[in-house]
């Protein structure tokens, strides 16, 4: 929880943000670095790329996007929900040469960010609206599956034989029969780490980043089953309800990581850049990217304390910028990262420049302490991924589908299930599809699918009537987000829907979304005229369809 914080000071930026605010910046930032550093080495390598890809991302998103971006207190690096298309496009331009992969997807993210850049530059910040938020929150919940299907392996120590996704998760059961069992120890301890932290309430021990203590533990139980030399060793040997499997332990369970940094920088390889496969991955990289980063940087802007409205158009174009520079270098793309910015409001944290910060600490750390990182077991960063893949898909993320309504339930189910079986290009594809379909079985006048019929007029000085009429719902809400943010700040904003045939879930959740923000700046807006509708639940932002 943030502490409340009158909105009348507003921390300055540029310079004299950090002349003002550097002592509560650089503080947060360090706290960050902490909760970074073993984020960024997982993710990577959990993506098919080396170990220092991941924090050549961070130190870029903290050191330059920091500088140009167009919010506050977000914090820029490598994300969980990178790691599915990343890993997808190493081994699909690869062709089973992981090297080889690595360079062509370092092509194939320069040339997204391309793309992603002049997104920004002609204001396609807006276009997050367009898709539906139960196939995007679906696509989040099957990305969680699919890291928790791989990392629990490596937490196990185990690399199963398995060339599917189904098959690797169903090898589960066998990397729990064959597990090493010191490296499970490891993992396992972690793991129970992260989920004892989740429900510590005292606010002092929260201050110390949970992450940092799964690697600080993970590190020291390294050092007593001495992992930095290869060995065979017996587990439990004198007790006789085991078997005595041999069982080999060796650096190959530590992150290896150079020791000069400038020689984990890699260039791209954009011979493939003619071929269908390769562009296929280009978009999924930059959709995927785009959203991520779009949704992240909007629901951080509801944790400030100072309320203030982030830039999304300035954001994703810095963002763009950030990951040119990673592709040209080696690194990972980055998104503005929803987890280490949270932490980064809890710890107090006023501008950009506690992000600059968290980027300076990592990249003095990487120069200066190469050998420490390299002591860092993989079984404790697995643990860090396995955990973070549960939040993404853990059973509350169901209940408040199923919350909203049955019809979005079956479309967060379809758009996992279309992930998994397919991609998530084409599995978010099958969730709009499922969207459009539950629109059919409501009978929506599609005349009126991609244009909304609105109106907004100044009824009195101050006030404005927003009238919308017809099919509301994800596929014609641009004009209207539009529109919307046109209208002038600090006044009244009045919605009346009693005209609509129906309103779907995505527009609900982004009107309630637009009068929270409207009024956090000084405003006052309300939505009216649902009197005559009928929602699919109780739910406050359930879908619903005027009466006969």
């Amino acid at each position: 929880m943030t502490k409340a914080v009158s909105t009348r000071f507003i921390p300055k930026s540029g310079i004299a943000g950090l002349v003002e605010n550097w002592r509560a910046d650089i503080l947060s930032g360090f706290l960050v670095f902490l909760i970074a550093l073993p984020l960024c080495l997982g993710i990577s390598m959990a993506s098919g790329f080396p170990p220092q890809a991941g924090i050549i991302t961070a130190i870029v998103g903290g050191l330059l996007v920091s500088r140009i971006n167009g919010s506050f207190v977000t914090i820029t690096g490598p994300a969980a929900g990178l790691i599915v298309v990343i890993l997808d496009s190493v081994q699909a331009l690869g062709g089973g040469d992981a090297k080889a992969g690595y360079h062509y997807t370092l092509a194939a993210i320069v040339c997204a960010s391309v793309i992603q850049t002049l997104m920004g530059l002609m204001k396609a910040g807006k276009m997050s609206a367009f898709f539906p938020s139960s196939a995007v929150h679906g696509m989040l919940a099957a990305i969680g599956i699919i890291i928790m299907a791989k990392q629990i392996h490596v937490m196990l120590g185990v690399k199963p034989d398995a060339q599917s996704l189904f098959a690797t998760i169903g090898a589960i059961p066998a990397s729990i029969r064959d597990m090493n069992p010191e490296v499970a120890i490891i993992g396992g301890l972690g793991l129970l780490i992260l989920i004892a932290w989740a429900v510590v309430k005292n606010r002092r021990l929260k201050m110390i980043p949970a992450p940092i203590i799964v690697v600080i533990v993970g590190m020291a139980l390294a050092q007593y089953f001495d992992l930095d030399d290869e060995h065979i060793y017996l587990f439990l040997p004198d007790n006789q309800f085991l078997p005595h499997h041999e069982f080999t332990i060796g650096p190959k369970f530590l992150v290896s990581i150079p020791q000069n940094f400038l020689s984990g920088f890699a260039f791209p390889n954009f011979s493939l850049i003619g071929t269908g496969v390769f562009w296929q991955q280009v978009f999924a990289i930059c959709l995927v990217g785009s959203l991520e980063s779009l949704l992240s940087a909007a629901a951080v802007d509801k944790l400030d304390p100072y309320k203030r409205t982030s830039d999304l158009n300035r954001d994703i174009a810095a963002v763009g910028v950030g990951n040119i520079i990673c592709g040209l270098i080696g690194g990972m793309p980055m998104i503005a990262e929803i987890v280490r910015s949270s932490a980064n409001v809890n710890n107090g944290a006023r501008t950009g420049w506690a992000n600059f910060f968290h980027g300076l600490f990592l990249l003095i750390f990487v120069a200066a302490f190469p050998r420490v990182i390299h002591e860092i077991p993989l079984a404790s960063l697995a643990a860090l991924l396995v955990f973070t893949g549960y939040r993404l898909a853990s059973p509350l993320e169901f209940k408040k589908t199923l919350a909203i309504g049955w019809d979005q339930l079956a479309v967060f189910m379809i758009t996992i299930i279309g992930v998994l079986a397919t991609d998530l290009l084409i599995g978010v594809a099958i969730g709009i599809v499922a969207e459009f379909l539950f629109h059919v079985w409501r009978s929506v006048n599609w005349k009126q699918v991609f244009k909304l019929h609105r109106d907004i007029v100044e009824t009195e000085p101050g006030v404005y009537l927003v009238k919308i009429g017809g099919a509301a719902f994800f596929a014609n809400y641009l004009a209207l987000k539009g529109d919307l943010a046109k209208l002038p700040k600090g006044k009244t904003v009045i919605f009346d829907l009693s005209e609509s045939w129906c309103v779907d879930h995505t527009v609900m959740e982004n009107l309630h979304h637009f009068c929270e923000d409207y009024e956090a700046n000084g405003g006052h807006a309300e939505i009216c005229g649902l009197d005559q509708h009928v929602a699919t639940s109780k739910h406050p932002l359930a879908p619903r369809k005027r009466c006969a």
